[in-house]
């Protein structure tokens, strides 16, 4: 009896892993990622007021577009005198990549147009490297609603203590708030770059090419041709065997 048991407890299937809401390590990824966009909030809200714009700009916009980068170079473009619609067209052009994105999950979304429009406002880069990155469809489902819902809140709640705190913070570029997002994206990427090749040799050239245009193209360009690495990512994939 004791052998049969201790065989039937050898050959059990190892524990299913724990849902997103309980993850650790999801939980804590969100909350440094939703931290940093907050703070980033901060900076953009404060830059749109203390540039001459009315507190309701930078609230309204970011509930409505939520866009971050395109909503940075939207308001530069109204406060170098630019009109309305070059402001829109300005983040339209460097919202483009989410068009891929929106098409990668989905499947993640649901069926009901309700649930597809609010999920298609909450698509960011950060929730859908949240959601790809899990195994199954319902953790993937989960992950992206916990992220996107998340980083939603805690950049809207940024936006609107920058932009109530006005002119108070001064020059927010001596805080340096804008480099608490990259940063944690950064730290965010490391261990897969650590554990994958080919992902890294697709990384390498696309950041040289962010990094050599990014002095003569507007903000948020520069993401969009790094995206140029994941051509040889994907070759690489193929060359090992493994899903492109």
């Amino acid at each position: 009896m004791r052998s049969a048991q201790r065989t039937s407890g050898n050959s059990a299937s190892p524990p299913p892993p724990p849902s997103p809401a309980r993850d650790p390590e999801l939980l804590r990824d969100v909350v440094l990622v939703g931290f940093a966009g907050g703070i980033v909030g901060v900076s953009f809200g404060a830059i749109s007021v203390a540039g001459g714009l009315p507190v309701w700009v930078p609230v309204v916009m970011s509930l409505v577009v939520y866009a971050g980068s395109a909503q940075f170079s939207a308001v530069g473009v109204l406060l170098a005198g630019g009109g309305p619609l070059a402001a829109a067209a300005t983040g339209l052009l460097l919202n483009t990549r989410l068009a891929a994105f929106s098409l990668a999950v989905a499947g993640i979304l649901g069926r009901g147009w309700p649930s597809r429009l609010l999920g298609a406002h909450l698509v960011t880069d950060e929730t859908v490297a949240f959601a790809l990155a899990q195994q199954d469809p319902g953790r993937r489902r989960a992950a992206f609603w916990l992220s996107g819902c998340a980083l939603f809140a805690l950049w809207n709640v940024g936006v609107l203590a920058g932009a109530l705190a006005g002119t108070a913070l001064g020059d927010t570029a001596v805080y340096g708030l804008d480099a608490a997002f990259p940063a944690v994206l950064a730290a965010l990427v490391l261990p897969a770059l650590r554990e994958d090749v080919s992902l890294r040799r697709a990384a390498l050239p696309g950041a040289a090419l962010a990094l050599a245009v990014t002095p003569v193209v507007p903000a948020g360009v520069p993401v969009l041709l790094a995206l140029a690495g994941l051509l040889l990512h994907r070759g690489g994939a193929r060359h090992e065997g493994r899903p492109a």
